[in-house]
């Protein structure tokens, strides 16, 4: 029985055999990811996460975004626009997917969408070369052969444009360097109408500095409403003194109040307005300003008005915002917040 269960147990020979062969077994290659089912693959996954990460309202890409408290996107100019609509209708403003409430302070910056949507592809409007969305701008300014440029002699009125790569070709056979000087004078002319329609209100400024009596304040237009059946949005500043006298900042917004998210183009005017009673006439150059505080772009302009005592308003001027984004921008704040600089002509 000893001689039987010995010729059954394994040998170690056997053993070894068998750990050889466990050692030499290789499990199958993996396959080789190609480049076509990458460019397959690829793609799909670009247009798929540009539907995630696009912005609710205009489903584009956003460069900066806001997100509501459940998480939906929008880009900083739908986010601006839906607050300014909200202010202009007396609602409150609400996430287009969720219809959560949405405000300043509610929203959030998400800057890891920022981040992943600035590494996404897109096409260069010219070429059509596709690049990393935060590599395109510079493309088109400066790399670009097909990006659109002018003349090097079109100072002297040459009206070529065209591709970049074909301006050198132009400019070899341009005639403009041939034209005799009566024949571009009234080309130059024009120019320096422009210049100087430029520089004439920098020149007013410096002008005005040299006044005796300068002052400023930095104010909040604060938003309120008519009592009529169809209620209109204006601002208001509080009362300020100046030139010891008490005064008061008043604006509307210029658009359509009945529909007021149909409405693309927007402005603010604004009017200075006396509060104090005066015995002589007050002639007053007024230029409002980005203040401290505020984040208003505005390009400057000077105003002018003469304050009596049956003339205590003066007319409603465009406050010199840059565009109608801006406009957006500064409906979407609690206040507006800017500088007032006054100058009195004695």
């Amino acid at each position: 029985m000893a001689e039987s269960a010995d010729e059954n147990r394994p040998s170690m020979c056997d053993k070894n055999e068998e750990k050889e062969n466990l050692m030499a077994f290789e499990p199958p290659k993996k396959k080789i990811k190609t480049s076509d089912s990458f460019c397959r693959f690829g793609p799909e996954l670009e247009d798929r996460l540009s539907g995630i990460l696009c912005c609710a309202v205009c489903l584009d890409l956003p460069r900066t975004c806001y997100q509501c408290t459940n998480g939906h996107l929008m880009c900083a100019g739908c986010f601006n626009h839906l607050l300014a609509d909200a202010r202009l209708k007396d609602e409150m403003a609400t996430c287009p997917n969720c219809r959560c409430e949405i405000s300043k302070s509610l929203c959030t910056r998400n800057l890891a969408v920022e981040k992943a949507a600035s590494e996404l592809p897109t096409d260069c409007q010219f070429c059509g070369q596709k690049l990393p969305r935060n590599m395109v701008s510079g493309h088109e300014r400066e790399l670009c052969q097909e990006r659109p440029t002018t003349c090097k002699y079109s100072r002297i009125g040459c009206p070529w444009r065209g591709p970049f790569h074909e301006v050198a070709a132009h400019e070899s056979n341009c005639i403009h360097p041939q034209k005799a000087g009566l024949d571009i004078i009234e080309t130059l002319r024009e120019l320096d109408e422009k210049k100087l329609e430029e520089q004439q209100i920098y020149s007013t400024v410096y002008s005005l500095l040299s006044f005796e009596k300068i002052t400023f304040n930095d104010l909040q237009l604060k938003p309120y409403r008519t009592d009529d059946f169809i209620t209109k949005l204006f601002y208001e500043t509080s009362r300020f003194s100046a030139f010891n006298y008490q005064w008061v900042i008043k604006a509307r917004v210029n658009s359509d109040m009945k529909n007021p998210a149909h409405t693309i183009s927007r402005s603010l005017s604004y009017q200075l307005v006396l509060k104090s009673r005066i015995s002589a006439p007050i002639r007053l150059h007024f230029l409002a300003l980005k203040g401290p505080y505020g984040e208003m772009k505005v390009k400057p302009a000077i105003f002018e008005h003469e304050f009596t005592t049956d003339s205590t308003e003066s007319e409603l001027k465009d406050l010199p915002i840059v565009d109608s984004l801006e406009c957006n921008k500064l409906l979407a704040t609690k206040t507006i917040n800017f500088r007032i600089i006054l100058f009195q002509v004695v």
